[in-house]
């Protein structure tokens, strides 16, 4: 059983910083793909940030390059999104995923994923 949760989600102004926490736990740890998705209402879940194994492959989504940075810390077990320059088309519902495979590769699809936190709400005023 591995269990993912999602921490650091609130309400903010836009021009804020925020940073989103998920704890890995259970039989699992950080020493695999990773991912911070969101889903606003009304919207698909898209990717906006992924990391490989060993931390050297990157993405992020266009909306957000420049502004968010996913780490990983694996002592902790945890990956973080740290979020600047937020902006009001940044509230969603976030959540961070992990994908059971030893490739040191970044995915974005959400069905690649095999595990999901509940999420964690953000919200950004104008």
């Amino acid at each position: 059983q591995v269990q993912l949760q999602e921490s650091g989600g609130r309400l903010v102004q836009a021009g804020d910083s925020l940073t989103l926490s998920c704890v890995v736990s259970g039989r699992a740890d950080t020493d695999r793909p990773l991912g911070w998705f969101r889903q606003a209402p009304g919207k698909e879940r898209e990717c906006v940030a992924a990391i490989g194994r060993a931390g050297t492959h990157l993405y992020y989504s266009k909306d957000v390059e420049g502004r968010f940075t996913i780490s990983v810390d694996n002592a902790k077990k945890t990956v973080y999104l740290q979020m600047n320059s937020l902006q009001p088309e940044d509230t969603a519902l976030y959540y961070c995923a992990a994908k059971n495979t030893l490739r040191d590769w970044v995915f974005t699809d959400p069905l690649q994923y095999d595990d999901w936190g509940q999420g964690t709400q953000v919200t950004v005023s104008s």
